[in-house]
């Protein structure tokens, strides 16, 4: 008898397991069916932005004194003459062969130049996100837990200083401290000129630990220490701020009076039983600033002469570069609306119940 209610017990967990598997499945590839409508969406957004734009890129290229016949035949190698229907079209099938181009100002391929520099604003973003997470968790669990204590209404106070500052006075300021002032802390560069770093990652961080290079990790870091903190101080407030606000709401649940009851420990009932359910609002946050901080760290880097993507866009808008801002725009959306998936996908993982929506 036992042995048979075992039995039943493993079949109907094995059944439920599967069932849970396929429709967690079947999520996954809904959500992958929507990039295809979205990306071909924002191909056609960036492309038509940008030529929009006032201005002849030709004439930039040329200078101000090219003669009308120049440019118009250089108007006509790019391309540019044509109606606009047929440069999409051109471009539509440059981007099925891999093919964004080659950058106005350097003449070198796009995918090239966004390769070469997308991974120093990926350290730069990933960096400033994990500080961010890390402190502003942290912090909304220490101000929901002590509701109206002086380490409340410090850490809500910080971090709405923390959303007022603008990333360029702070950015500033954190320089003139940490490496004017008390030189802890390099200006800006993303690594020293005398340090060589070789890998196939690009992420100085990742290639200096796997070459076992410790001086060359630490100066990758301490490079990273300031611009990262300029970046990650405003997603670490709005962090902090929404970690409290639904762990609050959570915490005055029936589910975690009766855990309270039961006599569990204060640990297990707010990071097993509260915290599980108060995430899914703070993984929301932590995408959607992490696909600005891919995408909005054109301030940082170039306060710090970061050699990203942000400080090249700017200077392909400046030099009215539209190839290489279209691959770069079109890179880091594309990046935003991969975040995005994941974060559905941690959606489903965190509540059960989103899958069968």
């Amino acid at each position: 008898m036992i042995g048979y209610l075992l039995k039943r017990h493993v079949a109907f967990f094995t059944l439920h397991f599967s069932r849970c598997i396929e429709s967690l499945k079947r999520f996954i590839l809904q959500r992958l069916a929507l990039l295809i409508p979205t990306l071909f969406g924002i191909v056609i957004i960036v492309f038509l932005m940008i030529h929009l734009i006032p201005g002849d890129p030709a004439q930039v290229m040329l200078g101000e004194r090219a003669s009308p016949e120049s440019v118009a035949a250089l108007r006509a190698e790019m391309g540019l003459d044509r109606p606009l229907y047929i440069q999409i079209g051109r471009y539509f099938k440059g981007l099925i062969r891999g093919d964004l181009g080659r950058s106005i100002k350097t003449h070198e391929e796009v995918w090239v130049e966004l390769k070469r520099r997308f991974p120093a604003t990926v350290e730069l973003a990933t960096t400033s996100m994990l500080f961010a997470a890390l402190v502003g968790i942290s912090a909304g669990i220490l101000s929901a837990t002590r509701r109206g204590s002086l380490l409340d209404y410090t850490g809500m106070m910080a971090a709405l200083v923390g959303i007022s500052m603008p990333i360029f006075w702070l950015g500033l300021v954190v320089i003139l401290l940490f490496s004017a002032l008390l030189g802890i802390f390099p200006i800006s560069g993303r690594i020293s000129s005398s340090t060589l770093i070789e890998g196939w990652t690009g992420l100085y961080l990742i290639d200096s630990l796997l070459a076992g290079d410790g001086g060359a990790f630490r100066d990758a870091l301490w490079h990273l220490c300031l611009p990262a903190l300029a970046l990650g101080t405003i997603p670490m407030a709005v962090i902090a701020r929404m970690t409290r606000s639904s762990l609050l709401e959570v915490l005055g649940e029936d589910y975690i009076r009766t855990a309270w009851a039961k006599g569990l420990s204060e640990k297990r009932v707010i990071l097993w039983h509260a915290m599980r359910n108060a995430m899914i609002p703070t993984v929301t946050i932590i995408a959607l600033e992490f696909g600005y901080l891919l995408g909005g760290a054109i301030i940082t880097e170039t306060i710090f002469a970061w050699p990203g993507v942000g400080r090249w866009l700017l200077l392909a808008v400046q030099a009215r570069d539209f190839r290489a801002i279209q691959g770069g725009v079109l890179l880091i959306a594309t990046t935003f609306v991969i975040i995005n998936l994941i974060t559905d996908i941690l959606y489903a993982y965190i509540d059960p119940r989103i899958r069968y929506r």
